[in-house]
């Protein structure tokens, strides 16, 4: 894909909307989120308006160490790569992403089930490796707390590579169902991975062949230093959290220098910073939207995400004085970039009160709030200044806000030509610019005859 055409990925966490209590919203949906429908006309829509992907975030529990857990947030949320499986059958082009867990699966697992997403959708699958960080997610898997952090991506990238020699183990060529002669496949060109490691002992092959796009295409979402240093050895696509256009140029300066350290070029990793756009008749009308979605907002919520991400009892604390101390990031088990958004607020002489309602209305990524024209302009000059490859769209309220961009602002961007009015042929890498990756044992044939 050119550097001049932006990529869009359609998100979201809550299916009611990406502000925390959208789903009190007197137009976003009910029990329909349950519903296959429901979906299939959301992704339908962005299909219709060329948006790259969709990116359905997971977590693997429900949020419930907290008072306002289950009383007030929106916990049920269908598996989704079941979902995505079934959204690859009404949809033709646009990309799937979605979240597993490197912590709480198997590579074997992982690697079968995407292999098969990327087969059923001809080459659309997407793998966005989390570590994760509750530890709700914990006690649901033999654990009584979070795995710490480093060991998570060290963990993190045992399992990646596994699931990446599983789907090499078989060649391109390998699957031959040749019914004259007998051969369903060439034997020569299905491996044993025979991995014993640290974390994992996996032997192979997989009983998927090879996927279409050779390794569905990897997602990293993180910014901590390990986050960062794990997507640019690993990664083909990153979900950045940064508030300004500047914050992204130097942040994009920082992801080239840890990309050479391992010997890759830039253009072979896309940043896709989070923005939550509001589409609006007038400026005034997008903060008047905005406005009311924080209206939503029980107080208890909003004190109990903050203790979530900076891993304090906040109850206790009086909610008009400061924040106290926080963690050092070196010894936080959470999650760290979570973590330094709160000690960026901390330091805007803030109440505590006042951070808990940016985190709860906000999250960690910024809203832009206007007419199709304005949202336009933001997306542009930030993907002009090379601040960001496209963006993470979080739509605050579903389904109103997906398709109101997908209809207005999307007409837009493409009018000025940043935007591309026709899907690209070829597979979701083959869109996106990024090579497809050899397979190593086809590679270690190769370099040992050389050899001989």
């Amino acid at each position: 894909m050119a550097r001049d055409h932006m990529i869009l990925s359609a998100f979201f966490f809550n299916p009611q909307g990406d502000h925390r209590m959208s789903w009190r919203h007197p137009r976003a949906p009910g029990r329909e989120v349950l519903d296959f429908d429901f979906y299939r006309d959301l992704v339908q829509a962005a299909e219709r308006a060329k948006i790259d992907t969709i990116f359905v975030a997971d977590h693997v529990s429900i949020w419930d160490s907290v008072k306002s857990g289950v009383a007030h947030y929106a916990n049920a949320r269908l598996e989704p790569l079941t979902l995505l499986s079934a959204l690859a059958g009404v949809t033709r082009h646009i990309g799937l992403i979605t979240t597993a867990s490197s912590s709480y699966s198997e590579p074997y697992n992982v690697a079968r089930m995407f292999a098969s997403l990327d087969h059923i959708s001809k080459g659309r699958a997407s793998w966005n490796v989390v570590t994760s960080a509750m530890d709700e997610e914990a006690r649901n898997f033999g654990r009584d707390g979070n795995i710490e952090h480093a060991f998570r991506y060290e963990r993190a990238a045992e399992f990646l590579d596994i699931v990446k020699a599983l789907w090499d183990s078989w060649e391109d060529e390998a699957l031959l169902i040749d019914k004259a002669s007998g051969y369903f496949a060439d034997p020569d060109k299905v491996h044993l991975i025979d991995h014993k490691g640290k974390h994992f002992k996996v032997r192979g092959p997989l009983n998927v062949s090879r996927p279409p796009q050779g390794h569905p295409l990897i997602v990293q979402a993180g910014s901590s230093e390990d986050g960062k240093n794990f997507a640019t050895a690993q990664a083909d696509v990153h979900f950045a959290i940064f508030s300004s256009r500047e914050d992204g140029i130097k942040y994009r300066q920082d992801i080239n220098e840890r990309l050479a350290r391992h010997g890759r070029r830039p253009e072979s990793f896309k940043i896709l910073p989070g923005i939550l756009p509001i589409v609006a008749a007038s400026e005034a009308e997008g903060r008047e939207k905005q406005e009311y979605l924080q209206t939503l907002l029980p107080d208890q919520v909003g004190i109990d995400l903050l203790s979530s991400w900076s891993g304090i009892d906040l109850s206790v604390y009086p909610p008009d004085g400061p924040l106290p101390q926080l963690p050092d990031e070196s010894t936080f088990n959470g999650g760290r970039t979570s973590l330094n958004r709160v000690k960026q607020w901390s330091k805007q002489n803030l109440s505590l009160r006042e951070i808990a309602r940016k985190l709860a209305n906000s999250g960690s990524v910024p809203t832009v709030a206007g007419t199709p024209k304005q949202i336009a302009d933001q997306l542009q000059d930030w993907f002009v200044s090379g601040a960001a490859d496209g963006f993470n769209l979080m739509f605050p309220l579903l389904p109103e806000d997906w398709v109101n961009f997908a209809e207005q602002v999307v007409p837009e961007l493409q009018r000025r030509g940043v935007f591309p009015t026709e899907y690209a042929p070829g597979t979701l890498r083959d869109r996106f610019g990024l090579a497809r990756p050899a397979n190593r044992f086809a590679e270690q044939r190769d370099n040992a005859r050389a050899v001989s």
